[in-house]
C-alpha cells in the first residue's frame, strides 16, 4: 500500500508539477540542522530533517535544492537517522519561477499525524570551491573560497534552523554576516568558534521555496578559508578491465589524466626551493608531491609508466588475496611519485595498471548457469573529483546473454566488439560512461555472462589454424621452384 501511495504521489508530482510540492501541507520541520564540511575538490553536506507528520498516512516527503546547489551536488543520499537502509529517492519536478529542483523521499513507513522521523540528507558538492588569490608563489599557502545559501530551502514550515560551517583549519580569514534577519532571530546571526561558523538559530521560517521567499528573504553568504591539503582533480579517467578464462586473469589498466586545481604558480618553479621544502617538511599544500592508492589485494605485475615511459619513483607493498566472505578488509598500497611535483594549474597523465587473480572477483551461479565477474568502477583517490570517466569491461570471446549491474545508474551505456590478436569474431565490450564522480561513488560493477563450451575452444583452434597454415606455407614455399632460370 505504501509502495502504491508513493509511486501516485510521484505521478501527481510529476503531472501537477511543483506548485503542488509548494501546497503540501502533510509536514512540519520542527529543527533542521546542516552541517557543512569544506574541504578541496569536494564538499560534504550533512543535512537533518527532524519532521513531524500533521495527517495520517504521510509516506513522502520532499525535499527542495536550489539551482547552484543542485548544479554542484553530484551525490544525495537520504536515510532514516539511525539506520543504514538507503531511503527511495527521485526527482519530481523544478520550478523556473524560482530555480528550485524538488525530490520526493519515500520514508519507510507512513507516519500517523503527529508522529515525527529525523530524515538525513547527505549530499557530496564537486567544483563548489575555488582558490582566492587566485595565484600563489611556490612558498605561499593556499586559501579558498565558498558559496552558498543562507537558509535551508524547504516546502514546508520550519520551527528552527541552524547550519554550521566547518572549515578543515581554524584559519578563516573572512567570512559574511548576514543582515536584515530580525524577523528569524534577535540575536548574532553567524558566530565563530575554532574553525566552525554557525549561522543560526533561525525561527518560525516559513515556506522557503516561494518566489516572494527567494527573492526578499534568501541570502548569499562566502566563507575565505586556508586549505592545507592540494586540490586534486581527476579531468579524465579511462579504465579497462579485460576478463581472461584462459589465463584466469582480470587485468585492469586506469588512464588518468590528473589537474591540480589549486591556485596557479605566480612566478618560475625553483628545484631549489622545492627540495629545501622537502628536505625540512614544510611542502607547500598546494603542491602534489606523490599519490597513495589502495589498491586490492593479491594484485601482481603491477606496471605505472607516463608520456615519455617508465616511472621508478614508486613502492608498492602488496597483500595476499583474501578468501570469499571474509571480513578482512587487506589491500595492496602503492605510492605514486610522479616525475616532477605538481602545482596548482598543473597536469599530469598517467597509466597505472595491474593483474588479479580472476577467482578473488569471479563466481558461478548454478541457477542461472552464468559466470559473475565484480569490477570496480573506479580506484579512489581520497577527496579526488572524477569529471569524465570511462569504465570498459572486455568479456572473453563467444560470451553471451550478457547483464550488468551498475552500483548507480551511468550517463551513457554501450555494447561494442573488442577484436585483438587470436580472436576471431571478436570479444563483447561493456562500456559505461559517468560524470562528476566522488569517493562516494566507489562500487562494484556486477557483470554476468555465459561462455558456451564451443567458444572455449575457439582460441585452441585458431592458434592450431595459425600454426598449421604456417607449416603448409613452408611447405609449399620449399616446393615451389621460384628461380627465373634453371641451374643446369
Amino acid at each position: 500500500m505504501a509502495r502504491w501511495r508513493f509511486s501516485l504521489s510521484l505521478f501527481l508530482l510529476a503531472t501537477l508539477g511543483p506548485w503542488l510540492a509548494l501546497a503540501d501541507h502533510s509536514f512540519e520541520n520542527t529543527a533542521i540542522v546542516r552541517t557543512v564540511e569544506l574541504g578541496g575538490a569536494l564538499v560534504h553536506i550533512t543535512t537533518t530533517y527532524a519532521v513531524k507528520a500533521l495527517e495520517d498516512g504521510s509516506a513522502v516527503y520532499t525535499i527542495a535544492l536550489g539551482d547552484d546547489e543542485h548544479e554542484k551536488t553530484s551525490w544525495l543520499e537520504a536515510k532514516i537517522k539511525g539506520q543504514s537502509a538507503v531511503l527511495p529517492l527521485e526527482k519530481v519536478g523544478y520550478d523556473p519561477k524560482t530555480d528550485i529542483h524538488y525530490y520526493a523521499v519515500e520514508l519507510s513507513k507512513a507516519l500517523k499525524a503527529n508522529a515525527s522521523t529525523n530524515l538525513v540528507v547527505e549530499t557530496v558538492q564537486t567544483h563548489a570551491t575555488y582558490p582566492w588569490p587566485e595565484e600563489a608563489g611556490q612558498k605561499d599557502g593556499q586559501s579558498l573560497k565558498y558559496e552558498t545559501d543562507l537558509l535551508v530551502l524547504s516546502p514546508y514550515v520550519t520551527s528552527v534552523q541552524r547550519t554550521k560551517i566547518r572549515s578543515p583549519s581554524p584559519q578563516v580569514h573572512s567570512y559574511t554576516k548576514p543582515e536584515g534577519l530580525e524577523a528569524f532571530t534577535l540575536e548574532d546571526p553567524v558566530t565563530k568558534s575554532g574553525s566552525t561558523l554557525t549561522y543560526g538559530p533561525y525561527k518560525n521560517i516559513p515556506q522557503s521555496t516561494t518566489e516572494d521567499f527567494v527573492q526578499e528573504r534568501q541570502q548569499h553568504v562566502t566563507i575565505h578559508y586556508s586549505c592545507d591539503y592540494p586540490v586534486i582533480e581527476v579531468t579524465k579517467l579511462t579504465r579497462t578491465a579485460e576478463i581472461s578464462h584462459w589465463g584466469a586473469n582480470l587485468n585492469i589498466q586506469d588512464n588518468v589524466h590528473l589537474h591540480n586545481g589549486g591556485p596557479r604558480l605566480k612566478g618560475h618553479f625553483s628545484r631549489l626551493e622545492h627540495q629545501s621544502s622537502a628536505y625540512f617538511g614544510r611542502q607547500p599544500p598546494h603542491i602534489i608531491p606523490g599519490l597513495t592508492l589502495h589498491l586490492p589485494a593479491g594484485i601482481h605485475d603491477v606496471y605505472y609508466y607516463d608520456l615519455i615511459g617508465n616511472v621508478s619513483t614508486s613502492h608498492l607493498r602488496t597483500a595476499p588475496s583474501v578468501p570469499k566472505g571474509s571480513q578482512n578488509n587487506q589491500f595492496s598500497v602503492l605510492e605514486l611519485k610522479p616525475r616532477y611535483p605538481i602545482l596548482g594549474g598543473w597536469n599530469y597523465s598517467f597509466t597505472l595498471g595491474w593483474d588479479t587473480p580472476l577467482g578473488d572477483s569471479a563466481g558461478w551461479d548454478k541457477e542461472s548457469g552464468k559466470y559473475v565477474v565484480g569490477v570496480p568502477v573506479m580506484t579512489t583517490i581520497p577527496g579526488t573529483v572524477v569529471d569524465v570517466a570511462e569504465v570498459k569491461i572486455i568479456l572473453p570471446e563467444g560470451a553471451t546473454d550478457l547483464e550488468f549491474f551498475p552500483p548507480f545508474p551511468a550517463a551513457m551505456n554501450e555494447l561494442s566488439t573488442h577484436v585483438i590478436y587470436l580472436d576471431t569474431i571478436g570479444r563483447p565490450t561493456i562500456t559505461l560512461h559517468y560524470n562528476q564522480l566522488t569517493d562516494q561513488h566507489a562500487g562494484v560493477i556486477y557483470v554476468t555472462y555465459k561462455v558456451p563450451f564451443s567458444a572455449h575452444l575457439k582460441k585452441p583452434l585458431a592458434v592450431a589454424t595459425a600454426f598449421l597454415g604456417t607449416f603448409v606455407l613452408a611447405f609449399a614455399w620449399k616446393r615451389i621452384d621460384t628461380r627465373i632460370q634453371r641451374q643446369k
